[in-house]
């Protein structure tokens, strides 16, 4: 009997590549209506607070560039965070990202899981590679996560010894996101209409990292409890025979 082996699969060939000015990005629509609302509510908490800074590049449906094999692959994921960027001219529109040629490497990357192929979980190895294999083995994201609303479900894969490595939550159902020291959750609730389940960030210590509505919701009740404070204090003020206008 002659055992034949199994064919020793190649390691791709990654380089990082100028992107050609004629290159057409992929421009597919979002397969739902909750797959921009989840990521503009995720970047709105980071700006509320003041994490997200000039050098950083946060941004949803953006095209990820690498070439393989001689070949330019983008995928566009949900929503990514690449803490150091290189600034374009003012009049230039970013395009797309081309880790390790226009910054450094991309540390987090999320997909809110479609309804069709389920790509997301994709170890497909050649082209059109799959996502997971993708952002593993070519662009090797620390942190990939990927989320379905409808269940809700979230996990949270960390890069280790180059491979991801499925995390588990702790006892509030939350993930630790290193590369953003913020902690990753779902929460349920309302944001402009709509009551679905969202994912939030949470500090080290717990918090809450609020959306910019919510804190300015927050001001206009602290303004609206100094107001009535303000008023009984004039009221007993004159229950006494002084006159709080007159006070400095």
């Amino acid at each position: 009997m002659v055992l034949q082996a199994d064919p020793v699969q190649k390691q791709p060939i990654v380089t990082w590549e100028p992107l050609p000015a004629d290159f057409i990005l992929p421009d597919d629509p979002v397969e739902n209506i909750q797959q921009p609302l989840l990521a503009a509510a995720l970047t709105d908490a980071l700006g509320a607070v003041g994490r997200i800074l000039p050098q950083m590049l946060i941004a949803s449906n953006f095209g990820l560039v690498a070439t393989v094999n001689k070949k330019i692959i983008v995928k566009a994921p949900d929503w990514l965070y690449v803490p150091q960027v290189q600034p374009v001219a003012v009049d230039i529109v970013r395009r797309s990202y081309t880790p390790n040629l226009e910054g450094g490497s991309v540390a987090v990357v999320m997909e809110f899981l479609s309804e069709t192929d389920g790509g997301e979980l994709s170890v497909r190895s050649t082209p059109p590679y799959g996502k997971l294999y993708f952002y593993e083995r070519i662009l090797q994201v620390p942190s990939y996560i990927t989320y379905d609303p409808y269940e809700p479900s979230l996990e949270v894969r960390c890069l280790q010894d180059g491979k991801y490595v499925l995390q588990q939550a702790d006892n509030n159902g939350r993930f630790w996101i290193p590369e953003l020291e913020l902690f990753l959750g779902i929460w349920q609730g309302e944001r402009l209409r709509q009551n679905i389940n969202w994912l939030r960030w949470w500090d080290s210590e717990g918090n809450l990292l609020l959306w910019s509505s919510e804190q300015a919701e927050q001001e206009r009740q602290r303004a609206e409890q100094e107001r009535q404070r303000a008023e009984i204090l004039a009221a007993k003020l004159r229950e006494l025979g002084v006159d709080p206008d007159t006070l400095g």
